[in-house]
Formats: structure tokens, C-alpha cells, sequence
């Protein structure tokens, strides 16, 4: 008689936050405390380091205590972040007590017929545009349980659900030619033409989509259940006023992009947006002004885990801040950069960027923290910071999808159901894939001098 060796098993997600937390103000006591020094930068109003400045600092290493005391303040520094989540949990729960997602998920897949597995390239292509135009990533727990309705009718795993959602759009934010939170940040702090070298990371976001989008297809034709036949949910198709729903959530989503690109909005004016939309659709659908708002309670409470996951994880970052040693780990993993051939020290760059985004899971943050730092490395090495960009870019954004600091994902992974070691066994080898192939795309900007 043989026994099956027990399963290693990732601590609930909360348990794990918290560990991190605690191992972050360990390292407070281990990690030597220093600083860059710091200047406004003119063209993006965002503070920046200055290269060279690395000195090191008088040690403020975080007791325990204080540690604990991080947790609140993660909440009240992922704030505007926490209220994005509640109101867009708040408004989708509207859209969802309207029976509008039920009804058009089964137009949907008596539509496909046969062709099932055509709605992966669909939804992630629509997830995949919204990374690669405003980084979206948030918006996305609230529509987890709808995804996941779809994919049950459909005989597919939770995973799937994840796989054409988040993970399409951290591909498309990665390898995005526009997306402001991430290349454009990057080219403006390298004082580069916005836009610049567009037609080529275009045309490698092709072919990571391509990529991903066909290993989640085989995985989910690997992995399928026998599908729920929709004549036996009960379910209608799509009527009348489910048409006018989703051409406001159409219309709210356009709106939030010309915000983001043209009208400079932050999380604030996203969550305004979307707070309006759940109200003009809960008084569409008569459902009336308490409906609405009892709605959106459901709605609020329904978030709030993944409202703590996303503070937990923020303070993560507190913590290493407070002890003075996230400026640290950043000098020490690109000085040996310096040392390195050309295309070695640029994927090392990935490499390093990809560390980087664990202790900071915010690409905009580890832009203006890294960016400075790597401009005057490429001007010595003889690099394009186009190239620093490049490895930047793929670095830190692909690295969203795995990265145990990133509350986010976990607030998705608790929505639908899927173990963090799970998905992480799903996700490795897509990453590396694409990893492979933005190393592929750094070897030919160099050989091509972008």
C-alpha cells in the first residue's frame, strides 16, 4: 500500500501578505539602509532618482510592531485604488442584477455553436486591448464571476477564466506600444518621442498575444468538462434593454480611455465614471434609486476582500520604504549590469526588472524609481534606451501575473475559486514563453539599432 505524498500548499492569501510583510521588515535588520537623491521631473511631474546619488543612510529598521501598523497604512496608500475596486464591484453588481451578463453569456454561446473555443481569442482580445490602451487591471475583479460563468457553460476550468482576462491583459500592457502607465512613462523619462519604435512593439504584441492566446487554448481543450447545455439553464437570450446595457458600459469604457490618454484622469475620475454608469443602468432597468443603491451595498461587500488583499500587499512596500532599503536593492541588482556584454547586461535588465516589481508591484512606480537609473547605464554601455524601455516593459509588466505582491491578482484568484500554486503552475510556462520572446525582441533591436 503506497501514500500519496502530501501536496505543498500556498497559505491562504491573507497568511501570505502578512508574511511577506513580516519578512520585509526582517530584511529592514539584514539590508543595508540607503538612498538615491530625488528631483521633480519637469516633463512627467512625477519625483524621479538621480543616477550617481546612491549613498548610504542611517538604518531605521521596522520592529514588528510597526509592521503591524503597515497594514493600515497600505489601506490608506492604495486608497484611491480600494475605492476603484469598490465602485466598479458596486456598478457591475448592478449590471448583474439586471440579468443582462446571464442572458448575453448564453446568446453568446448558442451563437458559437460548435466553435466553443472561440471565445477565448474573443475575450482576450477585448482584455488584451484594455491593458495595452489604460493598463486596466482592477477593473477586472468585478468581472471574474462573469467570466466564470461563461467558461462553466462552456465545460472550461476557473483558470481559463483567469487566462483570458488578466493574464491577456498583462500581455497586452507589456507589450502595449501606448499604455501611459507603463512605455509611455518609460519613453518620456528617457527622453524619447512618445510613441517611438510603435510599429515594432506592435508588431511583437501580435505575436505574444498569438502565443498566449493559443497555450490557453490547448490548455483549456486539455482540461475540458463536459459543457452545460444552455437549453437547460433557463436562461433567455439577449432582449431589448440588454442591447441599451451594454452600449453604456461600451460607451462608459470609450469615455474612460479619452480620460485616460487625453484629459489626464486618474483612479479618482475612473471610479466617478463608473459610479455614474451603475446608476443610469440600475435606473434604466427599473430597479429604482434604493434597488440601485442596495445593489451597489452588495456590490461594496462583495469587494471587500479583495479591497484588503490590495492594502495588504501594499504594504508590503511600506515597509521596505520605512526601512529604507527599497533604493538598496535597487543599486544592487543594476551595478553588475555595468560589468556585462551588451545584450547580456539588456536581459539582465529584464531580469533585474522583474525582481524589482516584487518588493514594488506598481509599473509606474518602478518606472520613475528604475528609468533614471538605466538612461545613464545605456548612454555608457552604448545601449538604445529604446532597449532599456524595451526590457522595462517586459521586466516588470509581465511579471503582474505572478508576482506574489500584487493584491490585485490575488483579489481575482479568490473571485473565482483558483489556488494561488494552481495558477501558478498554468502561468510559468506561458510567462517564459513570452519572456523567450521579449528576449527575442530586445536581440533584434539591437542588431537593428532601434
Amino acid at each position: 500500500m503506497t501514500t500519496a505524498k502530501p501536496r505543498f500548499s500556498v497559505p491562504h492569501p491573507l497568511v501570505l501578505l502578512t508574511g511577506c510583510v513580516i519578512l520585509a521588515a526582517l530584511a529592514s535588520y539584514v539590508v543595508p539602509a540607503g538612498e538615491f537623491d530625488r528631483v521633480v521631473n519637469e516633463a512627467t511631474g512625477r519625483t524621479v532618482v538621480v543616477a550617481g546619488t546612491y549613498q548610504p543612510v542611517e538604518a531605521t529598521p521596522v520592529g514588528f510592531f510597526d509592521a503591524m501598523v503597515a497594514l493600515p497604512q497600505g489601506m490608506i496608500e492604495a486608497g484611491e485604488v480600494i475605492f476603484l475596486v469598490f465602485l466598479i464591484g458596486g456598478a457591475f453588481s448592478v449590471v448583474d442584477e439586471t440579468g443582462a451578463f446571464r442572458r448575453g453569456v448564453t446568446s453568446l454561446v448558442r451563437a458559437l455553436g460548435g466553435r466553443d473555443l472561440l471565445v477565448i481569442p474573443i475575450v482576450s482580445l477585448f482584455f488584451a486591448a484594455g491593458g495595452a490602451v489604460e493598463n486596466m487591471h482592477e477593473e477586472i475583479i468585478p468581472l471574474i464571476p462573469v467570466l466564470i460563468i461563461l467558461t462553466r457553460r462552456l465545460g472550461f476550468t476557473p483558470i481559463v477564466a483567469l487566462a483570458m482576462s488578466i493574464g491577456a491583459a498583462v500581455v497586452g500592457s507589456a507589450f502595449s506600444p501606448i499604455n501611459p502607465f507603463q512605455v509611455q512613462i518609460a519613453q518620456n523619462l528617457a527622453e524619447l518621442p512618445l510613441g517611438s519604435g510603435g510599429l515594432f512593439r506592435g508588431l511583437f504584441l501580435i505575436l505574444a498575444l498569438a502565443v498566449w492566446v493559443g497555450l490557453t487554448m490547448r490548455y483549456a481543450q486539455r482540461t475540458r468538462r463536459a459543457t452545460e447545455d444552455v437549453e437547460d439553464t433557463g436562461d433567455a437570450g439577449m432582449e431589448g434593454n440588454d442591447w441599451m446595457i451594454f452600449a453604456i458600459i461600451g460607451a462608459a469604457f470609450t469615455i474612460l480611455v479619452i480620460g485616460l490618454l487625453r484629459w489626464g484622469w486618474g483612479f479618482n475620475q475612473l471610479s466617478a465614471a463608473l459610479f455614474i454608469m451603475g446608476v443610469i443602468i440600475g435606473l434604466l432597468a427599473r430597479m429604482g434609486i434604493t434597488g440601485t443603491a442596495e445593489a451597489y451595498v452588495r456590490g461594496f461587500q462583495g469587494m471587500a476582500y479583495a479591497a484588503l488583499l490590495i492594502g495588504f500587499a501594499r504594504a508590503i512596500f511600506v515597509v521596505l520604504e520605512n526601512g529604507r532599503i527599497v533604493d538598496t536593492l535597487v543599486h544592487g541588482m543594476f551595478t553588475p549590469l555595468e560589468s556585462m556584454p551588451l545584450l547580456a547586461s539588456s536581459l539582465g535588465m529584464i531580469v533585474a526588472q522583474a525582481l524589482i516589481h516584487i518588493p514594488v508591484p506598481s509599473v509606474s512606480g518602478q518606472a520613475v524609481l528604475t528609468m533614471p537609473l538605466l538612461v545613464p547605464l545605456s548612454d555608457l554601455l552604448g545601449l538604445s534606451r529604446q532597449v532599456v524601455v524595451l526590457a522595462y516593459q517586459y521586466g516588470a509588466g509581465l511579471c503582474d501575473m505572478l508576482t506574489p505582491t500584487n493584491g490585485a491578482l490575488f483579489a481575482m484568484l479568490a473571485a473565482a475559486g483558483v489556488r494561488y500554486d494552481d495558477w501558478i503552475r498554468f502561468a510559468i510556462p506561458l510567462y517564459l514563453a513570452l519572456i523567450a520572446l521579449g528576449s527575442l525582441s530586445i536581440a533584434i533591436a539591437i542588431a537593428i539599432g532601434l
